[in-house]
């Protein structure tokens, strides 16, 4: 790295990256391996918050909420991301950073709850902070909480770290030719509507000037790459 670009940023993980290759749950070893790119971006001087989503536990769970109201369903994928959280903070831990879980909903007993002036004091002292429970109420998407999060905790950036390298036209898993964006405004993606993250929290960002920058979290080394100004990504910025 020849220095980060960027002092303080919420990358968002989806529950799918903790995942693997299994049809839903958690690999551990999976997990490991993105808490230690986590932890590279921490020890190369950059503030880092996290908001972790559900898919791979809300896979399991999709066949009983076909049976809830949206409402209930959202609880019960809040709830989903507490579990996600626990265990990547303990990996983030155990591979030499000090984190710690604030959960929008109230779970006293596995995790801190959410305040503004906790998380903002955790992250003054240079913990890796988690954050879950999504924003503790039903319908807004981890999407939306992270660009909130980004917002509360005056990030530079919000990292979107997926499977792939940046943002397409399509999937470019199903099409080969997909077109790649090195940058795109936020009025191209809500214009075109293109499958970054949810329209509110593209509203939040570019409201409060934050940039989303969307890369891989596959490639080792990849995430403190992107974020010296390196490596492939995609940044969304300006009108």
């Amino acid at each position: 790295m020849t220095g980060p670009t960027y002092k303080r940023v919420l990358i968002k993980v989806s529950g799918e990256a903790l995942m693997g290759t299994a049809a839903y749950g958690l690999d551990m070893p999976t997990v490991g391996a993105i808490a230690a790119e986590i932890v590279a971006v921490r020890k190369a001087g950059i503030d880092v918050a996290i908001v972790v989503g559900a898919g791979n536990i809300f896979r399991g769970l999709s066949e009983a909420a076909k049976g809830l109201d949206r409402a209930e369903a959202d609880y019960l994928g809040m709830m989903a991301t507490v579990m996600n959280g626990v265990a990547l903070s303990a990996a983030i831990t155990e591979k030499g950073c000090d984190s710690v879980v604030l959960s929008g909903l109230e779970v006293p007993q596995v995790c801190e709850s959410y305040t503004l002036r906790g998380a903002r004091a955790h992250m003054a002292a240079g913990r890796v902070v988690v954050f879950a429970g999504g924003t503790g109420n039903p319908f807004f998407t981890t999407d939306t909480a992270s660009a909130l999060r980004a917002a509360e905790m005056g990030c530079d950036a919000l990292l979107k770290a997926t499977q792939v390298d940046g943002v397409y036209s399509a999937d470019p898993k199903k099409v080969p030719d997909a077109r790649r964006y090195d940058a795109l405004s936020f009025s191209q993606v809500l214009g075109d509507n293109l499958a970054v993250m949810d329209g509110a929290a593209i509203a939040l960002c570019r409201d409060n000037g934050i940039p989303i920058i969307v890369c891989s979290i596959a490639e080792r080394g990849g995430l403190a790459n992107v974020l010296s100004g390196g490596g492939k990504a995609t940044i969304i910025s300006g009108d």
